[in-house]
Protein backbone atom coordinates (compact mmCIF):
# COMPACT_ATOMS: atom_id res chain seq x y z
CA UNK A 1 0.00 0.00 0.00
CA UNK A 2 2.79 2.42 0.89
CA UNK A 3 4.58 1.70 -2.41
CA UNK A 4 1.34 2.34 -4.30
CA UNK A 5 0.76 5.67 -2.52
CA UNK A 6 4.35 6.80 -3.14
CA UNK A 7 4.09 5.79 -6.80
CA UNK A 8 0.79 7.68 -7.15
CA UNK A 9 2.25 10.86 -5.63
CA UNK A 10 5.34 10.52 -7.81
CA UNK A 11 3.11 10.19 -10.90
CA UNK A 12 1.25 13.39 -9.99
CA UNK A 13 4.54 15.28 -9.67
CA UNK A 14 5.65 14.03 -13.09
CA UNK A 15 2.36 15.10 -14.69
CA UNK A 16 2.51 18.54 -13.08
CA UNK A 17 6.09 19.14 -14.23
CA UNK A 18 6.10 17.19 -17.52
CA UNK A 19 6.79 20.26 -19.69
CA UNK A 20 9.72 21.31 -17.52
CA UNK A 21 11.11 17.76 -17.44
CA UNK A 22 10.71 17.43 -21.22
CA UNK A 23 12.59 20.69 -21.76
CA UNK A 24 15.42 19.52 -19.48
CA UNK A 25 15.54 16.19 -21.32
CA UNK A 26 15.88 17.94 -24.69
CA UNK A 27 18.67 20.12 -23.29
CA UNK A 28 20.56 17.02 -22.11
CA UNK A 29 20.14 15.29 -25.49
CA UNK A 30 21.43 18.24 -27.49
CA UNK A 31 24.27 18.77 -25.00
CA UNK A 32 25.51 15.18 -25.14
CA UNK A 33 24.66 13.99 -28.68
CA UNK A 34 25.31 15.30 -32.19
CA UNK A 35 22.37 17.35 -33.41
CA UNK A 36 21.27 14.76 -36.00
CA UNK A 37 21.27 12.00 -33.38
CA UNK A 38 19.38 14.17 -30.91
CA UNK A 39 16.74 14.95 -33.57
CA UNK A 40 16.33 11.24 -34.36
CA UNK A 41 16.12 10.33 -30.66
CA UNK A 42 13.39 12.93 -30.07
CA UNK A 43 11.50 11.65 -33.11
CA UNK A 44 11.55 8.09 -31.73
CA UNK A 45 10.51 9.31 -28.26
CA UNK A 46 7.56 11.26 -29.70
CA UNK A 47 6.48 8.20 -31.70
CA UNK A 48 6.76 6.04 -28.57
CA UNK A 49 4.69 8.53 -26.55
CA UNK A 50 1.91 8.62 -29.15
CA UNK A 51 1.93 4.83 -29.46
CA UNK A 52 1.72 4.14 -25.72
CA UNK A 53 -1.06 6.73 -25.35
CA UNK A 54 -3.03 5.16 -28.22
CA UNK A 55 -2.47 1.70 -26.74
CA UNK A 56 -3.96 2.73 -23.40
CA UNK A 57 -6.95 4.29 -25.18
CA UNK A 58 -7.49 1.14 -27.25
CA UNK A 59 -7.18 -1.02 -24.14
CA UNK A 60 -9.90 1.01 -22.40
CA UNK A 61 -12.20 0.81 -25.44
CA UNK A 62 -11.70 -2.95 -25.65
CA UNK A 63 -12.48 -3.34 -21.93
CA UNK A 64 -15.72 -1.36 -22.30
CA UNK A 65 -16.77 -3.49 -25.30
CA UNK A 66 -16.06 -6.72 -23.40
CA UNK A 67 -17.97 -5.52 -20.33
CA UNK A 68 -20.95 -4.48 -22.47
CA UNK A 69 -20.98 -7.88 -24.18
CA UNK A 70 -21.17 -9.63 -20.81
CA UNK A 71 -23.92 -7.34 -19.51
CA UNK A 72 -25.99 -7.92 -22.66
CA UNK A 73 -25.42 -11.71 -22.75
CA UNK A 74 -26.09 -12.19 -19.03
CA UNK A 75 -29.27 -10.11 -19.27
CA UNK A 76 -30.51 -12.20 -22.21
CA UNK A 77 -29.87 -15.45 -20.30
CA UNK A 78 -31.37 -13.97 -17.09
CA UNK A 79 -28.23 -14.40 -14.98
CA UNK A 80 -27.93 -12.44 -11.73
CA UNK A 81 -25.47 -9.57 -11.10
CA UNK A 82 -25.19 -8.81 -14.84
CA UNK A 83 -24.16 -5.18 -14.42
CA UNK A 84 -21.80 -5.87 -11.50
CA UNK A 85 -20.04 -8.74 -13.26
CA UNK A 86 -19.84 -6.79 -16.53
CA UNK A 87 -18.16 -3.83 -14.80
CA UNK A 88 -15.82 -6.17 -12.90
CA UNK A 89 -14.75 -7.96 -16.09
CA UNK A 90 -14.28 -4.62 -17.87
CA UNK A 91 -11.94 -3.42 -15.11
CA UNK A 92 -9.90 -6.62 -14.95
CA UNK A 93 -9.78 -6.78 -18.77
CA UNK A 94 -7.38 -3.82 -18.70
CA UNK A 95 -4.78 -6.55 -18.14
CA UNK A 96 -4.39 -8.01 -21.66
CA UNK A 97 -5.69 -11.52 -22.40
CA UNK A 98 -5.61 -12.98 -18.87
CA UNK A 99 -7.22 -10.14 -16.92
CA UNK A 100 -10.79 -11.08 -17.83
CA UNK A 101 -10.26 -14.56 -16.33
CA UNK A 102 -9.88 -12.94 -12.90
CA UNK A 103 -13.29 -11.32 -13.39
CA UNK A 104 -14.67 -14.68 -14.52
CA UNK A 105 -13.62 -16.40 -11.28
CA UNK A 106 -15.12 -13.68 -9.08
CA UNK A 107 -18.29 -13.52 -11.21
CA UNK A 108 -18.74 -17.30 -11.10
CA UNK A 109 -18.39 -17.29 -7.30
CA UNK A 110 -21.01 -14.53 -6.98
CA UNK A 111 -23.49 -16.36 -9.22
CA UNK A 112 -22.79 -19.71 -7.49
CA UNK A 113 -24.11 -18.27 -4.22
CA UNK A 114 -27.49 -17.77 -5.91
CA UNK A 115 -27.55 -20.69 -8.38
CA UNK A 116 -24.62 -23.11 -8.89
CA UNK A 117 -25.96 -24.29 -12.28
CA UNK A 118 -26.11 -20.73 -13.55
CA UNK A 119 -22.49 -20.34 -12.45
CA UNK A 120 -21.57 -23.26 -14.74
CA UNK A 121 -23.53 -21.62 -17.56
CA UNK A 122 -21.71 -18.35 -16.89
CA UNK A 123 -18.31 -20.06 -17.23
CA UNK A 124 -19.39 -21.56 -20.58
CA UNK A 125 -20.66 -18.14 -21.69
CA UNK A 126 -17.38 -16.57 -20.60
CA UNK A 127 -15.31 -19.04 -22.62
CA UNK A 128 -17.38 -18.37 -25.75
CA UNK A 129 -17.21 -14.57 -25.44
CA UNK A 130 -13.53 -14.71 -24.49
CA UNK A 131 -12.71 -16.62 -27.67
CA UNK A 132 -14.56 -14.04 -29.78
CA UNK A 133 -12.95 -11.15 -27.91
CA UNK A 134 -9.42 -12.57 -27.80
CA UNK A 135 -9.22 -13.57 -31.46
CA UNK A 136 -11.39 -10.95 -33.18
CA UNK A 137 -12.18 -7.86 -31.10
CA UNK A 138 -8.92 -7.38 -29.15
CA UNK A 139 -6.45 -7.63 -32.08
CA UNK A 140 -8.65 -5.36 -34.23
CA UNK A 141 -9.42 -2.66 -31.64
CA UNK A 142 -5.99 -2.49 -29.99
CA UNK A 143 -4.15 -3.08 -33.28
CA UNK A 144 -6.04 -0.24 -34.94
CA UNK A 145 -5.29 2.11 -32.05
CA UNK A 146 -1.52 1.57 -32.26
CA UNK A 147 -1.30 1.06 -36.04
CA UNK A 148 -0.24 -2.58 -35.72
CA UNK A 149 -1.79 -5.37 -37.87
CA UNK A 150 -3.90 -7.86 -35.90
CA UNK A 151 -1.54 -10.79 -36.50
CA UNK A 152 1.35 -8.85 -34.93
CA UNK A 153 -0.81 -7.91 -31.93
CA UNK A 154 -1.40 -11.61 -31.22
CA UNK A 155 2.29 -12.33 -31.75
CA UNK A 156 3.32 -9.50 -29.42
CA UNK A 157 0.93 -10.64 -26.66
CA UNK A 158 2.10 -14.25 -26.95
CA UNK A 159 5.80 -13.40 -26.98
CA UNK A 160 5.49 -10.79 -24.22
CA UNK A 161 3.56 -13.19 -22.01
CA UNK A 162 6.14 -15.93 -22.49
CA UNK A 163 9.09 -13.66 -21.71
CA UNK A 164 7.79 -11.30 -19.02
CA UNK A 165 4.32 -12.46 -17.95
CA UNK A 166 1.58 -9.82 -17.54
CA UNK A 167 4.08 -6.95 -17.74
CA UNK A 168 5.29 -8.31 -21.07
CA UNK A 169 1.73 -8.43 -22.43
CA UNK A 170 1.26 -4.77 -21.53
CA UNK A 171 4.64 -3.62 -22.81
CA UNK A 172 5.22 -5.64 -25.97
CA UNK A 173 2.24 -4.38 -28.01
CA UNK A 174 3.25 -0.68 -28.00
CA UNK A 175 6.93 -1.67 -28.25
CA UNK A 176 6.27 -3.79 -31.35
CA UNK A 177 4.15 -0.97 -32.77
CA UNK A 178 7.04 1.49 -32.41
CA UNK A 179 9.48 -0.96 -34.01
CA UNK A 180 6.96 -1.69 -36.77
CA UNK A 181 6.53 2.03 -37.55
CA UNK A 182 10.30 2.63 -37.56
CA UNK A 183 10.98 -0.36 -39.81
CA UNK A 184 8.15 0.63 -42.15
CA UNK A 185 9.62 4.13 -42.47
CA UNK A 186 13.07 2.63 -43.11
CA UNK A 187 11.73 0.33 -45.84
CA UNK A 188 9.86 3.17 -47.56
CA UNK A 189 12.96 5.37 -47.44
CA UNK A 190 15.07 2.57 -48.97
CA UNK A 191 12.51 1.96 -51.71
CA UNK A 192 12.46 5.67 -52.49
CA UNK A 193 16.28 5.91 -52.45
CA UNK A 194 16.63 2.94 -54.79
CA UNK A 195 13.79 4.27 -56.99
CA UNK A 196 11.93 0.96 -57.04
CA UNK A 197 8.65 1.42 -58.99
CA UNK A 198 5.51 0.94 -56.81
CA UNK A 199 4.11 -1.57 -59.32
CA UNK A 200 6.89 -3.99 -58.35
CA UNK A 201 6.39 -4.04 -54.57
CA UNK A 202 2.64 -3.50 -54.44
CA UNK A 203 2.01 -6.70 -56.36
CA UNK A 204 -0.87 -7.52 -58.74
Amino acid sequence: VSTFVIGLIFSFYILLQKEHLARQGRQVLYALLPEAWADKTLEVLRLSGRTFSSFLSGQCVEAVILGALFVAAMTVFRMPYALLVGVLIALTALIPVVGAFIGCVVGALLIAVTNPWQAVGFVVLFLVIQQIEGNLIYPHVVGSSVGLPSIWVLAAVTLGGKLMGIAGMLFFIPLCSVLYALFRGFVKARLSARKVPPRKWRGP
